[in-house]
């Protein structure tokens, strides 16, 4: 039936758009922070880690609430809803994430930094994934995926030499 097939086509078309704004996105993400490391040690130099850390994160909460008041306004009372409790903890993983960025950029400089963020981000997004931890849906373990992370490890061992 056409009604039938243009309506799959007009899906997938939607799926795979949504699809490369996620690319692009997490592109555009991957670049902020290595540029947001860059910027945050530089400040640690001039003040200290965890006055630059501090910084980041005031930073932060300024631009949240300035994109909040032109945004949706969703209630700040929901977060008394949210369960479980443990991911609220999101803020204080986003400090300590701060502090180890600016400690690694000072130790190893940026490029050998992203580098080992990234794979771990691979790793323990896949043992998350591979094992449901923290709510997100048991997924099935898959030879390929274990086949980028060592491929992954193997770039660290290369990008050393």
């Amino acid at each position: 039936d056409l009604h039938l097939s243009l309506r799959r086509q007009r899906q997938m078309c939607i799926r795979d758009r949504k699809r490369m704004t996620g690319w692009i996105i997490a592109l555009l993400s991957g670049a902020l922070m290595s540029v947001q490391g860059v910027f945050n040690t530089e400040v640690t130099k001039q003040t200290g880690v965890w006055v630059a850390a501090g910084w980041v994160q005031a930073t932060a909460l300024l631009t949240c609430v300035v994109i909040w008041l032109f945004t949706g306004r969703q209630p700040v009372s929901g977060l008394m809803g949210v369960t479980p409790k443990y991911v609220l903890a999101g803020g204080v993983i986003g400090a300590l994430i701060t502090y180890t960025v600016i400690r690694s950029m000072a130790a190893l400089g940026p490029a050998r930094t992203s580098l080992l963020i990234v794979v771990a981000q691979i790793i323990v997004a896949y043992l998350i994934e591979l094992f449901g931890l923290f709510g997100v849906e048991k997924g099935p373990f898959a030879w390929n995926k274990l086949l980028g992370a060592a491929i992954a490890v193997g770039g660290i061992i290369i990008f050393q030499r």
